[in-house]
């Protein structure tokens, strides 16, 4: 038994108003290519195929082709859907899908199956507990009067019961083979590293699930959410992260999927590096620093995020502009140092909303009301992210 472990396509993203579809084209490409060459017979995905509740076609696109040609190639593949997912858009052709041994999970309700068993010559090898993105109502029961603490807990207990039951159904799964139990999740885990672009998608963005709370059962855990590729305490409990980088803020983060195979039940990891197709570069400085690092720029495709710490930003905004376009360079947004933002903040566009997710902006709307009660503030934001998640996923 093969496993590619991936998660967060976000098929369909626009960055600052530009399409990614080259990107995930080029991206699907090379997995179905490496899923060949390394023989992958089981392919994990684990959450955010797409970026929004309701991909544009050319995303809807991209998915079906891939998992079409994947098909033939790839005898057990499992997608399981994260917090930007919508259950109805993954749930629409899951019997169809079916026939083609792809397996879609979508909720974790009471009505799906987690788990599924990956044969070879009839023969057990593993069980995949398919966890998708735990939405609130599947494993809390919400209760008036409840403190935002006491929420924040019944949620993280709620979300563990759920995986000691689906662990449970594995064992009796098992019987009397003693076969790899491989789990997968989508949530940000106690120690793990976070970058600007992921939302948060429990209230409080709290959760009391550490690596060792997987450790006890799973002999390997597939995660996703969180973009970098990252192992969390333990070396099989690990984040496959973004196959792109989502944010400036990931400029620097090698892509990766995870490859697993087993000695017995021991899990032998190997992270396999995703070509870049289109680097993001940040830069920072004065004129003269930003010109000599477009100068150094030898990928065109590259997009570019200025940081502008000059003595007459005004001046330097339009230097480094009229040199990119010299250059035919793709600068994205040219931002001014915090220092600087409050003399000249109505001369730039400091910030676009492309660049802030709808969290951000309630955050920075709630900001402007300086409001002193921190539990009331806390509630707003917790209130406002079931909002955005119910319209996201209806």
């Amino acid at each position: 038994m093969r496993i590619l472990h991936t998660s967060d396509w976000h098929l369909g993203q626009s960055f600052m108003g530009k399409s990614r579809e080259v990107e995930h084209q080029a991206f699907l490409t090379w997995l179905l290519e490496t899923i060949e060459n390394e023989n992958i017979n089981v392919l994990i995905v684990a959450g955010d195929i797409f970026d929004t509740g309701t991909p544009s076609n050319y995303a809807l696109e991209l998915y079906y082709n891939f998992l079409t040609k994947l098909s033939p190639v790839c005898q057990n593949i499992i997608i399981t859907a994260g917090n930007h997912d919508s259950i109805a858009t993954l749930k629409a052709p899951k019997q169809l899908l079916k026939a083609l041994n792809i397996h879609v999970i979508a909720s974790g309700d009471e009505n799906e199956n987690e788990l599924v068993g990956i044969y070879h010559n009839e023969e057990l090898e593993g069980i995949i507990c398919a966890v998708p993105f735990l939405h609130p109502y599947v494993v809390r029961q919400s209760m008036s009067g409840e403190t935002m603490n006491e929420k924040e807990t019944s949620l993280s207990n709620g979300i563990k019961e759920h995986y000691n039951n689906v662990y449970k159904e594995a064992l009796a799964l098992c019987k009397e083979n003693d076969v790899p139990i491989i789990a997968t999740g989508h949530l940000t885990t106690v120690g793990s590293k976070t970058s600007e672009s992921e939302r948060e998608i429990y209230m409080g963005g709290t959760l009391d699930i550490d690596s060792d709370f997987f450790a006890k059962d799973f002999d390997y855990v597939a995660l996703g959410h969180l973009h970098t590729n990252q192992v969390v305490g333990k070396n099989h409990i690990r984040y496959s992260g973004s196959p792109i980088p989502l944010s400036f803020s990931e400029s620097n983060s090698k892509k990766k999927v995870n490859i697993i195979e087993f000695d017995k039940k021991k899990p032998i990891v190997k992270e396999l590096d995703i070509p870049l197709y289109r680097p993001l570069l940040v830069v920072r400085g004065d004129v003269g620093t930003v010109i000599k690092a477009f100068e150094a720029v030898k990928n065109k495709a590259t997009w570019i995020e200025v940081h502008l710490s000059d003595e007459n930003p005004v001046h330097a905004n339009q230097t480094v502009r009229e040199k990119a376009e010299k250059l035919e360079l793709i600068l994205l947004a040219v931002k001014i140092d915090r220092i600087e933002q409050a003399l000249y903040a109505g001369d730039f566009d400091v910030l676009s909303l492309d660049e802030l997710n709808p969290l951000e902006v309630f955050g920075r709307r709630l900001e402007q009301e300086k409001l002193e009660d921190e539990t009331f503030t806390k509630e707003l934001i917790s209130n406002f992210n079931t909002i955005v998640n119910e319209v996201q996923n209806s």
